[in-house]
């Protein structure tokens, strides 16, 4: 039964005639975005990794971190050299490869994709925690799984997601938010994650173009930062984007910026 329910989500989702119609809808779609308008701090941005993808802005408040969870390696690992470097020791996983391409004595790999369940492929963030890296003192998620981000943030409970004091997540198929079931379900993730952090900067990824419905536009695949709420003394809506420090995530392709339903109006 729950193949099939699984089975049958997936397939309205895909589905690109059942999108939200009515004004209650499109206001449900308002409150959305309004929950993740992006705030300036005391804290500027910084940019860590490469130039392309890879590369992240993150709040420069890193002092003090013992450690970043990493899954999601691929081929590139300049985000995790950049913490290193500052001798914050990572922690990467990824079941897709045999090793990071770079090698540092502060960097520690799993060949396990995460998920929402422990077994020989796949091991939930909880556990992962648990089993590497400081018990006590502030982390650094950062995280590019291909859609299983949702699951893992859901399965997490808040008590260690506040472990992090800051959080760099890609986020996939957003545009899923335009139907019922997708805003609910997606619409609750980050209703978790906004409970104790906030958005201090969102960056679509260029590889898709952003799909439009009516007043709105959405990247399917965005790069969010976000920051522990207790870390913040002062907050302003945030109102120019692109930020000097984002780059392309394809270099041959048309830059996307952040469309304005994302971000507070003047």
């Amino acid at each position: 039964m729950i193949g099939l329910l699984k089975d049958y989500v997936k397939a309205r989702l895909l589905d690109n005639d059942f999108m939200i119609s009515g004004t209650s809808k499109e206001e449900e779609l308002r409150e959305f975005f309004r929950d993740l308008f992006p705030v300036v701090t005391d804290k500027k941005l910084i940019r860590l990794g490469g130039s392309a993808d890879g590369g992240y802005l993150v709040p420069d408040d890193l002092e003090g971190c013992v450690g970043c969870f990493s899954p999601g390696v691929y081929n590139v690992s300049d985000f995790e050299l950049g913490l290193a470097e500052r001798g914050i020791p990572c922690f990467l996983a990824d079941f897709s490869v045999d090793a990071p391409v770079i090698h540092n004595d502060l960097l520690d790999f799993e060949k396990k994709f995460l998920g929402n369940e422990n077994n020989a492929k796949f091991m939930t963030l909880e556990s992962w925690m648990s089993r590497k890296g400081p018990q006590s003192g502030d982390l650094i998620l950062q995280m590019d799984i291909e859609g299983g981000e949702y699951e893992v943030l859901i399965e997490t409970s808040c008590n260690d997601l506040k472990r992090f004091r800051m959080m760099i997540i890609e986020f996939h198929s957003l545009d899923r938010i335009l139907n019922p079931i997708g805003l609910k379900l997606i619409g609750a993730v980050f209703k978790k994650i906004t409970k104790h952090f906030d958005v201090v900067h969102i960056h679509p990824n260029n590889y898709f173009k952003p799909v439009e419905y009516r007043d709105f536009e959405v990247p399917p695949i965005m790069e969010f930062s976000f920051l522990r709420k207790d870390r913040v003394s002062r907050r302003a809506p945030a109102r120019s984007f692109p930020h000097d420090l984002d780059r392309k995530n394809v270099a041959n392709r048309d830059d996307v910026v952040l469309p304005k339903c994302w971000f507070a109006p003047e």
